[in-house]
């Protein structure tokens, strides 16, 4: 399988993993009590997720794609929130993908959460394999920057 097919594979997986994980039935009282906070806390991640994904977004500017693989007259971005993670795109994904758990309240989501998560991580070494060759200041920057978590006290 090709760099470019394997890539569109990778998107597609993803956008399926999405797609079932806000589609999902939901339970309507999940926690009890709890439900109402604990619902608005899953809300209130998935706000900051969105916020995270528009930054990231246009920090990346005309290298912005969906595919793994770099754009032919892309950059390297190492500012902003990609001087926190080198990943923050799929960072965004992950939190947003947690506070639709802990609004839904139901096991499926995590686990299409989990899947979303293993999918991520292995699209983000293909990527970077890629990343690389297209940059040579990668893989210092890969050295000193988390891929997806920001490292506490930073």
């Amino acid at each position: 399988m090709s760099d470019k097919s394997r890539g569109y594979a990778y998107v597609a997986l993803q956008f399926v993993l999405l797609g079932v994980l806000l589609t999902a039935p939901r339970l309507p009282d999940p926690y009890g009590s709890l439900t109402p906070f604990i619902s608005l806390m899953g809300l209130v991640l998935m706000a900051i997720a969105g916020v995270i994904l528009l930054v990231s977004f246009a920090a990346l500017g005309n290298s912005l794609t969906a595919s793994p693989l770099p754009k032919q007259r892309g950059q390297l971005i190492t500012t902003g929130l990609y001087s926190y993670v080198r990943h923050p795109i799929y960072s965004g994904l992950l939190l947003l993908s947690l506070g639709v758990v802990l609004d839904a309240g139901w096991w499926p989501q995590l686990v299409i959460a989990l899947m979303l998560f293993l999918l991520l991580r292995i699209k983000a070494q293909f990527e970077e394999g890629l990343l690389r060759k297209a940059y040579p200041k990668y893989a210092a920057y890969a050295l000193k920057t988390p891929m997806f978590f920001p490292r506490l006290g930073k």
